[in-house]
């Protein structure tokens, strides 16, 4: 694929300031939707569910929303839903937004949570903590005096 077809993620220089903007104005928007219970779903509308991040498409055209039910349970139903109801969702989302077009909405786990429980419990352990805790040495075993 040529330079110009490639995402700014790919490129290694991450999302545009746009994105990031128009990616917080769409949580704000959406969290703000489903926390009213705007949508004509009882069963979205008795979850609690948290949008920790979107990011948008370099194109504004798809938005993914990372989300997570309250208390994490029901991760797989709240997927469902969401993605039962997004034509809905969309469409409550861009009537708040002044976008050129109003994005296609994706939803994806937040799994942030998870990763930072498995990394607490890695460092928990004593093995992690005494090699953290140990001087820095270098390979002869002596102490390690920093860049030469």
């Amino acid at each position: 694929m040529g330079r110009m077809g490639m995402n700014k993620d790919q490129e290694g220089r991450g999302p545009a300031q746009r994105q990031l903007r128009v990616g917080e104005l769409v949580r704000r928007s959406l969290s703000e939707v489903l926390a009213r219970g705007d949508v004509h779903d009882p069963d979205l509308n008795r979850m609690s569910i948290t949008v920790g991040e979107v990011r948008m498409s370099t194109d504004l055209k798809i938005a993914t929303a990372y989300v997570l039910p309250l208390g994490g349970i029901g991760r797989e139903d709240v997927l469902k839903l969401l993605s039962r109801n997004k034509g809905e969702l969309r469409r409550l989302v861009s009537k708040k937004l002044a976008l050129k077009f109003a994005p296609d909405l994706r939803f994806q786990l937040d799994e942030t949570f998870d990763r930072m429980d498995e990394t607490r419990r890695m460092l928990a352990q004593d093995v992690v903590r005494r090699d953290a805790e140990a001087p820095d040495t270098d390979e002869d075993g002596a102490p390690d005096q920093g860049p030469a």
